[in-house]
């Protein structure tokens, strides 16, 4: 993919934060995925503004990937430069009330910090896994809120010119497990304006919460989470769960004897093997219950 002239000045741009042919299983809670050409964790937000502005003038391609969950990619790997926010990790309490972090940040760590400042807003992040960025683009949540409700503003950057764009809560137009954050675009960093809220309260929620995500997730197998968004006024697992889908395989990838909307890989999965678990699934309900269920995961990269 690239000349030695490339490679050359990919390394004197972000030197040991460059990896070439690097495997995407290596950075994907499913722990599935092809080679990256080159895979990047970009340091600060200079070395990515000169790193998207390097590979415009250069046409290489740009995918950007968050902490990894949530994500499938594809045996054949992604041509081009991965571009990975999770070294961006500045987190600061910015006001009272406010809360400004970087995308690369982990929603565990936002939470702890929320926590200990006593400010409540983010409960529903209790073992919810992933990364900020990540977070904001599906609008990641749980029954007890997401991102759109407590998110005051995001900052990205272009893939298509290099340069940065700020949004309001507005902008960002929130849906159920979706934003208009565009593909084209890299999140920077974000503000949340979060409400004061005893320290008890906050850590009785999330304890809560987490020991029911505990009860209901697989156990002793890689995962990305639900795999299907919930159709309006249903659930995906209990539609899967009804057509006899639970302990499903296809070569290592399963349908969780424990929760039918969590797909498991248990060491030997290949990306195939998971999308074709997926459509299975998905005939069967369809067939069954006449409903269409739309991917939650986000899948990249080539067959």
């Amino acid at each position: 993919m690239f000349s030695e002239a490339q490679r050359t000045h990919l390394l004197s741009l972000c030197g040991e934060a460059v990896r070439f042919a690097e495997p995407m299983s290596r950075h994907t809670t499913l722990k599935i995925g092809g080679p990256a050409d080159a895979y990047i964790e970009a340091r600060d937000t200079g070395m990515l503004v000169s790193l998207v502005r390097w590979c415009l003038e250069e046409s290489i391609p740009m995918t950007t990937v968050g902490g990894g969950s949530n994500l499938l990619v594809r045996d054949g790997g992604i041509r081009g430069v991965v571009i990975a926010t999770r070294a961006l990790r500045n987190l600061e309490r910015a006001s009272e009330t406010v809360i400004a972090v970087d995308a690369g940040v982990s929603t565990g760590k936002l939470l702890s910090s929320a926590t200990k400042w006593e400010l409540g807003g983010l409960e529903f992040l209790g073992g919810v896994p992933g990364s900020v960025g990540g977070g904001l683009v599906m609008n990641a949540g749980t029954y007890l809120g997401e991102f759109k409700d407590v998110t005051t503003s995001v900052l990205s950057l272009r893939l298509t010119d290099g340069k940065t764009v700020s949004r309001t809560n507005n902008e960002c137009e929130f849906v159920y497990r979706g934003s208009a954050l565009p593909t084209d675009e890299v999140v920077l960093s974000a503000t949340f304006t979060l409400e004061p809220r005893p320290l008890a309260e906050i850590k009785e929620v999330v304890t809560s919460l987490r020991a029911r995500r505990k009860e209901r997730e697989p156990k002793g197998a890689n995962n990305a989470g639900s795999v299907f968004k919930n159709p309006e006024g249903d659930f995906a697992g209990r539609l899967i769960e009804s057509v006899g889908f639970k302990g499903t395989r296809v070569g290592g990838a399963e349908c969780s004897p424990a929760h039918a909307n969590w797909f498991v890989n248990h060491g030997d999965a290949k990306a195939a093997d998971m999308l074709a678990l997926i459509a299975e699934a998905r005939a069967k309900v369809s067939a069954e219950h006449g409903v269409d269920l739309v991917l939650e995961w986000k899948c990249i990269g080539e067959d």
